[in-house]
């Protein structure tokens, strides 16, 4: 599997309907200005998913490799069932006046993405493939082709796509990294270093 399409995938189909994708409607809606809020989401995703990345290679290795791939797969697999539960924002974020749609978007975009599962993933998939640069780059990618048109064309994309499927295939995605992981199949685990 390449890491870079295995990362953008699994990213992509896990942020439709997250709460970072309905931030992002949010933010579109309320500022008006999608390239501001497009380009506040790229900074904040990279800064995130960077640290994310180093966070997960770092771990893996301080983890033994039977360890490791345990604890990956079985990550993998509450990843799957993590993403059957829809998420919803419960208080808009709070931001300071005046920061301008850029920098609203990125500060707001960033906090709200601690945590998530999408930066849950991205160590995961870090430690897992040891590759951080690819990693970021394609978990970035994922936000972004998932986050952009929802920007781009708001509501009307959000209402159209079967949150149920989507997320049923993107947890296919976490189960089948899984099963791979946990037996050892495919790439394997990268050699921590």
């Amino acid at each position: 599997m390449d890491v870079f399409l295995v990362t953008t995938a699994a990213v992509a189909l896990a942020e439709i309907g997250d709460k970072t994708q309905l931030l992002a409607l949010m933010l579109a809606v309320r500022l008006q200005r999608p390239v501001p809020v497009i380009l506040g989401i790229l900074v904040a995703t990279l800064a995130n998913h960077a640290v994310a990345a180093w966070a997960g290679v770092t771990v893996a290795g301080w983890i033994g490799m039977e360890a490791l791939r345990w604890i990956i797969g079985l990550a993998f697999l509450a990843m799957a069932a993590w993403l059957m539960v829809p998420d919803r924002i419960d208080d808009e974020p709070r931001v300071a006046a005046g920061l301008g749609p850029f920098l609203t978007t990125a500060v707001a975009f960033f906090l709200v993405e601690i945590g998530d599962k999408t930066q849950i993933a991205t160590i995961g998939l870090a430690a897992r493939f040891n590759d951080p640069v690819l990693v970021t780059a394609g978990t970035t990618l994922g936000m972004m082709l998932a986050n952009v048109p929802v920007v781009l064309c708001g509501k009307a994309i959000a209402n159209r796509v079967p949150m149920k499927l989507v997320h049923g295939i993107a947890a296919a995605v976490f189960v089948l990294l899984g099963v791979l992981t946990l037996f050892g199949v495919g790439d394997g685990l990268a050699q921590p270093g």
